[in-house]
């Protein structure tokens, strides 16, 4: 049976109607889930990373529910686990869940759990820093952590309370230096040059030139396109927008920030990075239609996200 043209439309306008639901559904849960990702992973980019895939599996797999589901658990149940697949992958100890007998205690020991995040990942196993976030951070039961870490009750408190122990035992070092946005790098690929200054200019041909016939262009969780003519048709079929752009180091990564300047000053429009192969741009992403990534990433560079634009209303 061959597909026809307007039974494919009829697909992708159901699915994006569904998605707009699902978005709805999941909205005031994004922002700690993005959290909890970023601190599960320690790394802003590998919680991006992990945020995106959670969502993408999350819409797709909610249809084999047959019973009610708090959102919530849902969530970061799918988060949780496919970062401890993907350690698994990786090789990395994802360590157990023991159950014993623990001695009660108050929790009056001054640990700031806050400064202890960063320090998850080099004291504790994936597992068991997702079972101190859940429950020390995100506030969810013992009952609730052990179903999302395939455990018992009893073993989510004991745990709690080993990790507990040895992070006031072993508080995190205090670092001096600040490893945050370096602004500005003034060593360009030479490409990345090329794509900046055909962007800053408004060039469509000069930017559309500098990439492959089949490059991947994606905003992440907004669209992709998987060629060049999809990127003249699609995205860029209205032309360039006349922003600003600038090449950043953001958490350790050499990035584009484009910029709109308004009239309270400089707003932050979009963040993108590419990947180049033989002269020409192969892959490029943008995080325009990421909201909580935005944010984190404005707060970092200093300047504030943009609120209102194209397709997006942040207000």
């Amino acid at each position: 049976m061959t597909t026809s043209r307007n039974q494919m439309i009829s697909i992708y306008d159901k699915s994006r109607e569904l998605k707009a639901e699902f978005n709805q559904l999941v909205d005031e849960l994004s922002e700690g889930l993005w959290r909890y990702c970023r601190y599960l992973t320690g790394s802003p980019w590998d919680g991006e990373d992990l945020y995106q895939e959670t969502m993408v599996k999350a819409f797709g797999s909610i249809y084999q529910r047959w019973h009610s589901t708090n959102p919530k658990s849902y969530l970061y149940r799918i988060a949780t686990n496919t970062w401890i697949d993907h350690c698994r992958k990786e090789k990395r100890i994802i360590g157990s869940i023991e159950e014993e007998e623990v001695l009660a205690e108050e929790t009056t020991d001054g640990l700031e759990v806050e400064e202890a995040l960063k320090h998850l990942i080099s004291l504790f196993t994936p597992r068991q820093s997702a079972v101190f976030l859940l429950m020390e951070v995100f506030s969810f039961t013992a009952k609730e952590v052990a179903g999302i870490v395939r455990t018992t009750p009893g073993a989510v408190y004991a745990t709690v309370q080993r990790m507990r122990k040895k992070l006031n035992d072993q508080p995190p070092k205090i670092n001096s230096e600040s490893n945050s946005t370096l602004k500005s790098i003034k060593s360009e690929h030479s490409i990345i040059k090329k794509y900046l200054n055909a962007l800053n200019s408004g060039d469509l041909e000069g930017v559309l030139s500098i990439f492959s016939d089949d490059a991947y262009n994606e905003a992440s969780l907004g669209f992709q396109e998987f060629s060049k003519d999809e990127m003249r048709s699609g995205s860029m079929r209205f032309g360039l927008p006349g922003l600003r752009a600038e090449k950043y180091n953001l958490w350790g990564r050499n990035v584009i920030v484009v910029f709109f300047d308004g009239e309270q000053g400089a707003e932050v429009h979009d963040i993108q990075y590419q990947e180049i192969e033989n002269g020409k741009i192969v892959y490029h992403r943008s995080y325009y239609f990421r909201k909580e990534f935005m944010f984190a990433a404005s707060e970092e560079l200093g300047y504030p996200v943009q609120m209102d634009k194209p397709v997006v209303d942040w207000k």
